[in-house]
């Protein structure tokens, strides 16, 4: 069985400059955007790796794609 992610809570809590407080409706869309990004950073890499012929994803292949997927997520 697999185990849960790890709350981000604690991550952004120590990222943060100040002592803002995060509602606990914006900590799980915080947690849910987080999810969103690394399965499209995955499935662009995946897509990377199939094009190399690659039965891998390796770190070239994150290299890669993360710019790109990085200018998607800015908007």
């Amino acid at each position: 069985m697999l185990n849960k992610p790890p709350k981000l809570k604690a991550t952004f809590r120590k990222k943060m400059k100040t002592n803002a407080k995060v509602g606990p409706a914006s900590e799980a869309m915080i947690e849910l955007l987080a999810l969103v990004f690394l399965n499209t950073l995955a499935e662009e890499a995946k897509a990377k790796a199939f094009e190399e012929k690659s039965a891998t994803i390796r770190a070239q292949h994150l290299k890669a794609v993360s710019k790109k997927v990085l200018k998607k997520a800015r908007g």
